[in-house]
């Protein structure tokens, strides 16, 4: 099973059998999972039901199936294609060879009369039967279920080409139809490839603690209830809250925040975040299997199995267009005959013009040739698009979801405000801060000692440095103690002023995180930080409002006040904070079941869930996670928001001229056809039309290499006083 395609046929063929009552398939994994009735769907029955679709069930095992596959099972595709390829420019040289003329040799058209060589056409033999006959099985069963797909599409194309000598033609349709079943399988290894590294972000052991001690045991066998014990520099293997000890513990792959978290008894803790710096025992809540890691998994997992609209199109129009062109060449090539004395040799021959102009080189070839100037002229501008359905899917686009921390924001704390409480210089008050601070490693003291280099303010000596847990740190200066910290900080110190307590109040309704700075019972000053708006934001919002979007929703896991500030300051619709993983999935559905389509923008491992959620997954490429990359159908690999408006202006044009194209190879072929019907047509001009519209939508197609899209100069960034 490698793609959604084959995921419906199976769907398709299972859901008809009595006794099954539920189907459920991963096509990340290969994995399918029925729920039966024993009597009337055994294990055999299944296996059979799917030989008939031209796949094979096998047991399910946990090693990954590519990894349990033989070294030629691996590579089978990828050699077929090289053979078809290879034998496909064996007979074009050995024609070149012969005939001398370059062009015949590209097109393999011998003189009519003597026709092409044999090991011309041996070559040509060659190359179908290396390129399509991984797909024969599926042939059959298409044609034993009376199901026509795109695979008998392709058949009845390679084989009407050969039965009227245009070898190339059927050659050629069968090295390009291996090679984009290679391609797609190779998109699929790699996205398996991503869910086996988020997976690994979990331990695969951990030290549980009993009445007779402590030994390790895998994650998988741990309980709920039970206390683990987790070091420092350790992942945490399960969900829980923490019932001894203390620690900083960097929760990003749940929240997507920069900063550490400290964690106390009663905090809450998620499976695969990361034990900064204390020992923590945990009591258990969920099994590894149920964990939000385990969750952001089977999300990506399940997200494979969403069917693109141009998919459903060229599935439907296989399911009518094969029996219709049979049936129409049939009634060219007997009615005439038997009803109007025609004879038999020359309407014969016409039915066969028909199949051939009925093969759909210049329908299937128009959206691709457009799909690809379109996703190469992207590339250039720095925007990698992953496949033709998500370009149209961002054709459509009604609304976009944002997270905020590295995506509308810089994702780097920055001190915005710094406000002294005394008569007391202020180069002197900062330099001895940062003295403090520059024995810190928190990511607040970094951002306070580059404000400090900033305003060239040289750090004072600071002897006895202690950092106190979670709440901050002090140490002297000379013989005095300085302190830095956070509201628990001033609890623990019984310290309190009014002029304090409104600056606090103040920073906390302009969405700053405060740190207060001082000295015995005195606070010396407070300091405002706070993540920036990245200056391209507001002109990208802007600019995508203009384009017709209507909907801007800000999603993520930092706290309310900061999310409606940066909502605010943006123009944003919506903000939703203190979202957990699947929270943001499940605010991108709801947000689908309003807009129709939509584009969840992110970065980060907790971002995948929603990506996967999302009509498109957009990563901002400079930062963004390997599982973010691999989750994403886009990546904005240079610049940042700001190609975001290029995106959807370079889709809808895109999309344009995809229509363009399949109006005119359905016109021409619809206007051929005619003259066939009417006998009217040979051979030749069948041949001249097929490769004339084929030509007409290449040359529409490439007009999409010269797709522009500036970015206009951004609005500075925010600021507070």
């Amino acid at each position: 099973m490698d793609c959604a395609e084959e995921v419906s046929l199976l769907r398709r063929q299972l859901s008809e059998q009595p006794g099954v009552y539920d189907i459920a398939l991963e096509v990340l994994q290969a994995r399918m999972v029925v729920e039966v009735d024993p009597a009337k769907a055994g294990d055999e029955r299944i296996r059979a039901l799917v030989a008939r679709t031209g796949m094979r069930a096998e047991p399910w095992q946990a090693v990954s199936p590519v990894v349990a596959r033989s070294l030629l099972g691996r590579h089978w595709r990828s050699l077929s294609a090289l053979v078809s390829g290879a034998c496909l420019a064996a007979a074009m040289i050995l024609q070149a060879a012969r005939s001398g003329n370059v062009m015949e040799s590209l097109l393999l058209h011998g003189e009519s009369e003597r026709g092409l060589p044999a090991d011309v056409i041996a070559c040509c033999l060659l190359a179908i039967l290396a390129g399509f006959h991984w797909a024969l099985p599926k042939v059959l069963a298409s044609i034993r279920n009376r199901r026509p797909d795109m695979n008998l599409l392709v058949a009845v194309s390679i084989t009407g080409a050969c039965f009227l000598g245009e070898w190339s033609e059927g050659a050629t349709l069968a090295f390009l139809f291996s090679l984009a079943a290679l391609l797609e399988a190779w998109s699929l290894a790699r996205a398996r490839s991503a869910v086996t590294a988020l997976v690994e972000l979990s331990p695969a052991e951990a030290t549980v603690l009993h009445s007779h001690g402590e030994r390790r045991m895998p994650v998988e066998r741990i309980a709920a209830g039970s206390v683990v014990r987790v070091k420092p520099g350790e992942r945490i293997p399960c969900e829980g809250e923490v019932i001894a000890g203390g620690s900083n513990v960097d929760q990003a792959l749940v929240t997507g925040e920069s900063v550490p978290v400290w964690k106390e008894a009663g905090s809450r803790v998620w499976a695969g975040t990361l034990n900064c710096d204390g020992a923590l025992e945990i009591r258990t809540s969920r099994e590894a299997s149920d964990t939000i890691l385990a969750r952001i998994v089977r999300m990506v997992e399940s997200s494979t199995q969403r069917r693109a609209p141009s998919e459903q199109f060229v599935e439907r129009f296989a399911r009518y267009y094969t029996p219709a062109v049979f049936l129409l060449a049939a009634l060219i090539g007997i009615l005439p005959p038997l009803f109007a004395g025609g004879r038999w040799s020359y309407w014969l021959y016409q039915s066969m013009v028909v199949l051939l102009i009925s093969c759909p080189c210049a329908l299937v070839i128009s959206t691709p040739v457009s799909i690809v100037s379109a996703l190469a002229s992207a590339a250039r501008r720095g925007v990698l698009i992953k496949g033709g359905a998500f370009l149209e899917e961002a054709a459509r686009l009604k609304a976009l979801a944002f997270d905020k921390t590295a995506v509308l924001t810089e994702g780097e704390t920055q001190v915005q405000t710094f406000v002294a409480l005394n008569d007391k210089p202020e180069e002197e008050i900062l330099s001895q801060l940062a003295g403090l601070e520059l024995h810190s490693e928190h990511p607040y003291a970094r951002a306070i000692l580059r404000y400090a280099e900033l305003r060239h303010v040289r750090p004072a000596q600071v002897d006895r440095f202690q950092a106190i847990e979670g709440r901050g740190a002090q140490g002297f200066v000379g013989s005095r103690l300085f302190w830095v910290g956070n509201d628990r900080l001033l609890e623990d110190r019984s310290i309190d002023s009014r002029e304090l307590r409104e600056r606090l109040a103040a920073f906390e309704d302009s969405a700053h995180t405060a740190v207060v700075f001082g000295a015995g019972q005195e606070p010396l000053a407070v300091i405002g930080l706070l993540d920036p708006v990245r200056p391209e934001a507001s002109q990208t919002i802007e600019s995508l409002r203009r384009l017709g979007i209507d909907g801007f929703e800000l999603l993520t896991g930092d706290n309310a006040a900061t999310a409606r500030a940066v909502a605010a300051h943006l123009g944003l619709t919506g903000a939703r904070a203190g979202l957990l993983p699947e929270d943001k999935a499940a605010a991108v559905q709801e947000l689908r079941r309003f807009h129709g389509s939509v584009a969840m923008i992110g970065d980060g491992i907790n971002d995948a869930p929603a990506m996967s959620a999302a009509s498109v997954g957009i990563a901002l490429g400079r930062r963004a996670t390997d599982v973010a990359l691999e989750t994403a159908d886009v990546i904005l690999l240079s610049g940042g928001l700001e190609r975001l408006p290029f995106l959807v202006r370079h889709a809808r044009r895109a999309a344009g001229v995809i229509r363009q194209n399949v109006v005119i190879a359905l016109a021409l072929k619809a206007g051929f056809l005619v003259t066939a019907i009417l006998g009217a047509a040979t051979l030749w001009m069948a041949i001249a039309a097929d490769m004339g519209a084929t030509l007409l939508v290449t040359l529409n197609g490439l007009r999409l290499l010269r797709a522009g899209g500036r970015a206009t100069a951004p609005p500075p960034p925010l600021r507070s006083s």
